[in-house]
């Protein structure tokens, strides 16, 4: 397998191990794994490009899809964080909006898309059979945002887990299988906001 390298050659920016930033080796794999994909990306590829050496790569992440785990959280948390605050909404519309951001986030991600495109049964675990850690952080943040709806009075009674797991599923429904139903976002984008809106009130 002929290997990628998406950095210009030129002078190493190798240092002690510990002294390497994490975020250059998730850099790295983030932008081969949205190029070429997850399965043709190398731990060798990741390393020649983020110009650490193989054993501080090793040290950190045991394999590709370790990596390819801690892109595509580290992606959503990004996703999350960039979300504005919403001066005057009730706890129930800003839920609706966080997750509609973080959907439409997702849904247009290069590595999202890639994923899908080349390597769909990366996902396949996670829909079908457990969460990981982006789908955990998801729900403890959606979690979160209900149980302050709740005490708001904007969002119906119910144990805050469970609302949170219908809106993620909505959420995953919408980044998925929404993109094969209509090319447009805003559609999208309006229909997830009114199904959450709707299902989380009194």
């Amino acid at each position: 397998m002929m290997s990628q390298d998406l950095n210009p050659r030129g002078t190493s920016t190798r240092g002690p191990a510990n002294a390497v930033d994490d975020e250059l080796i998730l850099d790295a794999a983030r932008d081969l794994m949205a190029t070429i994909g997850i399965r043709r990306t190398t731990m060798a590829d990741v390393a020649r490009t983020a110009q650490v050496s193989r054993a501080t790569l090793y040290r950190r992440y045991p394999n590709v899809q370790a990596l390819a785990a801690a892109v595509t959280t580290r992606e959503f948390v990004a996703a999350l964080t960039g979300v504005g605050l919403f001066d005057g909404a009730t706890g129930r519309e800003t839920v609706a909006r966080t997750v509609v951001h973080v959907t439409a986030a997702a849904r247009s991600h290069p590595l999202l898309r890639r994923i899908i495109e080349l390597d769909p049964e990366f996902l396949m675990p996670y829909l079908l059979h457990r969460t990981g850690r982006t789908s955990r952080a998801q729900l403890e943040a959606i979690t979160g945002g209900i149980a302050a709806g709740q005490a708001d009075g904007s969002i119906r009674a119910g144990e805050p887990a469970e609302h949170a797991a219908v809106v993620l599923q909505l959420a995953w429904s919408s980044a998925l299988t929404g993109p094969v139903f209509t090319e447009s976002a805003d559609l999208l984008d309006a229909q997830l906001f009114d199904l959450i809106d709707r299902y989380l009130a009194p």
